[in-house]
């Protein structure tokens, strides 16, 4: 459907097409615990015509009702879930009830000056990721049913933010994640509207970043780690803090900002050393903020040979894993690297750590540091526990949804 057709639209207009998906007897078993997915080997037949990217009515193998859905043929995952009652018929009314609900529970549980709007199946709008950086907001569409309906949502997005008084400057897309290809899709980033300054100066935890919305990572800045940053406030003043993967100097220019004594930021990245070094000095903290641009893997031997301990080591990196079968390999570069964290921290010091991916669930993840302290010959005390940021809700049952674990312990010597 294109956008002339979208203009005129009634709030009530069916949007469904009138073809029905049909479960093999016994699967649907994700579906049925509360999951949002139905996999291509879990389905019988498609009763009708349709085209990827429709949405149709979905049933069990015996005629039960299971609710609507994007289908997509060229897909693993054949058909996303938006709805499981029959009565919520899936009209452009639903899909604005679905957009000003992300938004109240926004207001409701976090600062919303910069945070993530929308977060795919944790908010009931399968493959949709909206992130709000001061008045610009980037999209990130990840499946073909919500991508057709992309312009339509982001109207109703800037509608419900206008009422609150927040008007949006522009909106920049940046589908350009290898998983639009699994889904028969291509890759795209650019202005939706008309173009503007990509570089966005947003404000959090009382630090100012500089957030390159158009070549950042993923949508620009990483909103997810707002409420772990600023755990390490209290841990800082004073202190000497190592910050391994910094990426654009984030938890480095926290600790900087809450009295530490000197912060060293690592990234192997030059492109994100030049934006953290662009960050310090715009927070003033250039003169106890530095960062260099190096291996971790192959810095912290170097340093714990020349003696180097830190009263804070913060450990950030990317996901190790993007898929089950690399697990076990991950979970050799969490243990490393966690170890020659640990051998960094002086006694009493403290250790930051945290893994980005869903596949490394939180046991794996604590057993995969409980080795990496028996082999560095050091007792961890827990000091907290904490998962993403509550504007990145984890939806119980949509596994998927779940992917930061981030932990604080106090590092000691064997007693």
């Amino acid at each position: 459907m294109n956008v002339i057709d979208m203009a005129v639209l009634k709030p009530e207009t069916d949007l469904a097409c009138p073809a029905t998906a049909v479960l093999k007897k016994g699967e649907g078993r994700s579906l049925k615990a509360g999951g949002l997915w139905i996999y291509d080997n879990e389905m019988a037949e498609v009763r009708g015509s349709f085209e990827d990217g429709d949405i149709l009515s979905v049933e069990d193998f015996d005629g039960y009702f299971m609710g609507y859905g994007f289908i997509n043929s060229a897909s693993r995952i054949r058909i996303r879930m938006l709805s499981r009652r029959p009565e919520h018929k899936i009209t452009p009314a639903f899909l604005e009830s679905r957009i000003r609900s992300c938004w109240e529970y926004r207001k409701s549980v976090i600062d919303t000056s910069s945070c993530r709007l929308i977060f795919g199946e944790a908010d009931f709008l399968p493959g949709l990721v909206v992130d709000k950086f001061s008045d610009v907001l980037v999209v990130e569409s990840l499946a073909l049913g919500i991508d057709r309906w992309k312009p339509l949502l982001l109207e109703y997005l800037k509608k419900a933010l206008a009422e609150d008084g927040i008007a949006i400057r522009g909106v920049y897309e940046r589908s350009d994640a290898k998983v639009r290809l699994q889904e028969g899709m291509e890759r795209c980033k650019g202005f939706i509207g008309e173009p503007f300054d990509t570089k966005v100066e947003i404000l959090e935890n009382g630090v100012r970043y500089q957030v390159d919305v158009k070549d950042g990572q993923k949508t620009g800045f990483f909103l997810d780690q707002k409420n772990n940053r600023a755990a390490i406030h209290r841990l800082c003043p004073g202190k000497r803090v190592l910050d391994c993967f910094t990426h654009t100097g984030s938890f480095a220019l926290n600790a900087g900002i809450a009295g530490a004594e000197s912060v060293l930021g690592v990234d192997a990245s030059e492109f994100g050393v030049e934006q953290a070094k662009a960050n310090a000095r715009l927070n003033g903290l250039e003169e106890k903020v530095s960062f260099v641009c190096a291996d971790v893997f192959e810095l912290l031997p170097e340093l714990e040979k020349k003696g180097e301990r830190y009263d804070v080591v913060i450990l950030d990196p990317p996901a190790f894993t993007k898929s089950r079968q690399a697990t076990k390999n991950a979970v050799k570069g969490y243990r490393e690297i966690n170890l020659r964290g640990m051998k960094l921290v002086r006694d009493g010091g403290f250790l930051a750590t945290c893994s980005c991916s869903h596949f490394m669930d939180q046991e794996l993840f604590a057993k995969t540091i409980r080795e990496a302290a028996r082999g560095a010959h050091k007792r961890l005390r827990q000091v907290e526990f904490h998962t993403q940021a509550p504007d990145h809700p984890i939806l119980w049952a949509a596994d998927e949804s779940y992917y930061l674990k981030f932990y604080i312990f106090q590092v000691c010597g064997e007693r």
